[in-house]
């Protein structure tokens, strides 16, 4: 009998929504709190099942967390600013706003239809002026910190997108959004001084216990702080100390030349006195000029220009030649390196073309070198190195920077790789950067009651490479705060990263006028105690909340270091064997799943196909599977109320009957292993898993005659419990069926007993001689005497045994029973 699930989950949404199912009181304190965040969707498109797995899995905890007794905070938003909307916006030729707001409506429609349930009163959307105001409110923040400021900088421009991008979105050198090659410009930006809290954001990972390893690992690999040392190198001839920066101070006696980046500062002065100074010049311009990511390219050609200036190597006095190279950053360390061919392939492939020594230092511990060939890029023991010779390189590096220290030219020195948050988008959909700019008293902050500078409506919002708001006259000119003369307003907008970096903050009180949040009650609800969303967020989103999180710290707003406590990053949904996405022709369609086998069929199956943080492959069988599992469901529950078992149905059941015992055990079994798989990191597949055995042992046992039918229908309440937040629509009804008056919701999540688990009997194995002959329960309460003589009269050990008897009986309790003839 298939299950009338249209009707039913039709019938449960729109009761949820009328009841308000997860409105959460804050004031309550009669229960523990339980803040349950799913990461808010970018509304640029519909969901497809490869999205859902975010927000079933997040409803299952949160409905789960509801019956375990918790007071449950579970709200919804859209992160709508941005290019995801805004790109979707112009390929449809439909304003971003129109665009974003009919994604809205349509993503919210899906969600119900899902049965995902949140505290709608909670809505938040990033594009509103009344959250925006905010977004612009801690940008003044941090700009009266010193923290935000312009400057101008070499950035990543996305060709395609006509913007810049921060160093987080770009991926092997392309766009994260649209994989076009990204260039390199120069422009006056404005950045977020998210170094200012490398430390803190490194050190504070280790208090993260709840984090994924891998999300904690990428993230420091992105902070990359590396121990190294600062070696001065003097210039001969000049009274110039050249700094370089070196994590191998170990290979210095193979130094033999010095390299600058283009932009390096000293450049000048070493070839100012040149009898070549236009001929250097222009060489170096040419360097200068061409396009910055190559410097990050392994394969690009190494070219440099001599300076005609020779540094002194601190280790040894020896002069080495100083270059100009397109291979060295500026960003990086001091911007100038030592070059050691030998031991650095950029290096040896540099040396080759210019024909500089080669002198091998490091040899391996094991092994070949692939040296002349190649350079040896591992560490070993030192060789060539005068008083160094002989060392491991470990140690040689201490030794050798403690040994130019004494000189005062060396100091032990830490570098990072993170880098400024560049903030600035040269786009129309986003949240406008509140400065104006005054001839008389130049960069102004727009002072917080002139707050939103609100996004003006365009017409022409198309990416040009300049802000469509730079053409609004009535926008851009205005006046300055502090002189009252004539000003122009800032027209970049920001990067749609700050309004996601600080949401979870605004829904303890989404409508509040006077400030971004409550901070009474963000800090009773904070921090999030489980947060959910995809690991590609790793070193963007939640790299930036981090961040914001620890600024609002500072300014004493929040109590909390760190606003996620405990993080779940679920894996993708994978279609012939990639990633689904509307361009690879792959999707899903929820829609199609739900008129077919309905909501809590694909609910099931998403939560099934596997454990959820790893990717799973979507099979058709699989969906088949689970909607034919919740049949069989169905029909439990029909049966029982068309053969009346519910009427005048006891609370006392009789455990005297194996049927009775053996489903009793099952279900105590199966109620301890679905709690334990739940608080283990969610082990969604493996307690449906058991729930499904379940199902099979009320079928083995349901038609017995010796089954107490009050116990057989207590059995199928706590099944429908147990099965309320994967499959809610279904547990709802049968609940309702088997006379539960209130929703399965309100009721409490059911207990085991371990007493019923253990086991009344011990399995032996009976031995003769020590080899098996039989195996035998015994009662466990038995002293050794009983169980030794029940051994004896076991058939098997009678017949083997005859007229002999036993010299000795070895006893090994709850094990074995060897009888020694």
């Amino acid at each position: 009998m298939s299950y009338p699930f249209k009707e039913i989950e039709k019938k449960w949404q729109k009761k949820w929504e009328e009841s308000k199912l997860f409105k959460c009181d804050l004031d309550d304190t009669t229960k523990p709190k339980f803040y349950c965040l799913v990461m808010f969707p970018y509304p640029s498109s519909e969901l497809h099942v490869g999205h859902a797995r975010n927000y079933v899995l997040g409803d299952a905890v949160a409905r789960y967390k509801l019956m375990r007794g918790f007071n449950v905070l579970n709200p919804m938003g859209w992160d709508a600013f941005g290019l995801p909307a805004e790109n979707q916006a112009i390929k449809h030729n439909i304003h971003p706003k129109t665009w974003t707001f009919n994604n809205i409506k349509r993503i919210k429609e899906q969600l119900k239809n899902w049965g995902v349930v949140y505290d709608w009163d909670r809505e938040i959307a990033t594009c509103e002026p009344d959250y925006y105001k905010w977004t612009q409110w801690l940008f003044l923040k941090l700009f009266e910190k010193g923290l935000a400021y312009k400057k101008k900088a070499p950035v990543n421009w996305c060709p395609k997108c006509k913007t810049v991008l921060a160093n987080e979105q770009v991926i092997d050198g392309k766009c994260e959004r649209c994989s076009t090659e990204v260039e390199w410009r120069e422009l006056e930006q404005w950045f977020f001084k998210i170094t200012y809290y490398q430390d803190r954001l490194l050190e504070d990972l280790e208090m993260l216990k709840g984090w994924p390893e891998k999300v904690k690992i990428m993230q420091r690999n992105w902070i990359g702080k590396s121990w190294g040392a600062e070696i001065k190198f003097k210039v001969k001839g000049k009274d110039i100390d050249i700094v370089c920066f070196t994590t191998r101070p170990d290979t210095l006696f193979g130094a033999s030349f010095l390299v600058l980046a283009p932009e390096h500062p000293l450049i000048k002065d070493l070839i100012s006195d040149s009898k070549n100074f236009s001929e250097l010049k222009s060489a170096i311009e040419r360097l200068r000029k061409q396009p910055k990511f190559i410097r990050y390219l392994k394969d690009v050609e190494k070219e440099g220009v001599f300076l005609e200036k020779f540094a002194i190597n601190p280790v040894n006095n020896k002069e080495i030649p100083i270059f100009v190279s397109n291979y060295v950053l500026t960003e990086y360390g001091t911007g100038a390196v030592f070059g050691c061919p030998a031991h650095d392939q950029r290096d040896f492939e540099f040396a080759k073309k210019y024909n500089l020594e080669i002198i091998e230092v490091i040899r391996p511990l094991e092994g070949q070198s692939p040296l002349p060939f190649k350079a040896y890029e591992g560490e070993g023991v030192l060789v060539n190195s005068d008083r160094f010779t002989g060392l491991d390189s470990q140690r040689a590096k201490k030794e050798i920077v403690k040994f130019l220290e004494e000189k005062g030219l060396a100091k032990e020195s830490f570098q990072y790789k993170l880098k400024d948050w560049l903030i600035s988008r040269q786009r129309y959909w986003g949240a406008p950067i509140p400065i104006i700019y005054c001839e008389k008293c130049g960069i102004v902050p727009v002072p917080e009651k002139d707050l939103p500078v609100l996004l003006p409506p365009v017409k022409e919002f198309k990416p040009t490479g300049e802000s469509p708001l730079k053409y609004v006259k009535e926008f851009v000119e205005t006046k300055c705060p502090k002189c009252k003369g004539p000003a122009k307003r800032e027209t970049d907008t920001m990067d749609t990263f700050v309004d996601s970096a600080w949401y979870y903050l605004r829904y303890l009180s989404p409508n509040l006028g006077s400030a971004p949040f409550d901070v009474e009650k963000v800090n009773k609800w904070l921090p999030v105690d489980q947060y959910i969303g995809g690991v590609e967020h790793a070193v963007l989103h939640l790299l930036y909340s981090r961040f914001i999180t620890k600024f609002l710290y500072d300014l004493g707003l929040v109590n909390f270091k760190e606003p996620f406590m405990n993080l779940f990053t679920q894996g993708m949904i994978i279609k012939d064997g990639v990633k689904m996405s509307k361009s690879k022709g792959n999707v899903v369609s929820p829609d199609f799943i739900i008129e077919n086998y309905g909501a809590d069929t694909m609910r099931l199956y998403i939560l099934f196909m596997g454990p959820p943080e790893k990717d799973a492959e979507w099979q058709d069988k699989g969906l088949q599977g689970c909607f034919r599992f919740l049949n069989r469901f169905w029909n439990l529950i029909e049966e029982a109320r068309q053969k009346k078992l519910i009427e005048n149905v006891k609370k006392e059941f009789d455990l005297n009957s194996e049927s009775s015992k053996i489903l009793w055990k099952k279900l105590n079994y199966t109620i301890k292993e679905v709690t334990q798989n739940l608080e283990n990191n969610f082990r969604f597949n493996t307690a449906i898993a058991k729930i499904m055995e379940l199902v099979n042992t009320i079928y083995q046992v349901k038609d017995s005659q010796d089954l107490d039918k009050n116990l057989y229908v207590e059995v199928l309440k706590k099944l429908s419990l147990l099965l309320a937040c994967f499959a809610p629509h279904i547990a709802e009804e049968a609940w309702s069926i088997l006379g539960g008056k209130e929703s399965v919701f309100k009721q409490k999540w059911p207990s085991y007993s371990e007493e019923i688990l253990e086991e009344s009997e011990i399995e032996y194995a009976v031995l003769v001689n020590g080899r098996v002959k039989s195996h035998i329960k015994i009662n466990k309460n038995l002293n050794s005497e009983e169980i030794k003589k029940i051994a004896l009269e076991d058939p098997k050990i009678k017949k083997i045994l005859g007229e002999k008897v036993p010299k000795k009986i070895i006893l090994v309790p709850q094990k074995l029973i060897n009888i020694v003839i």
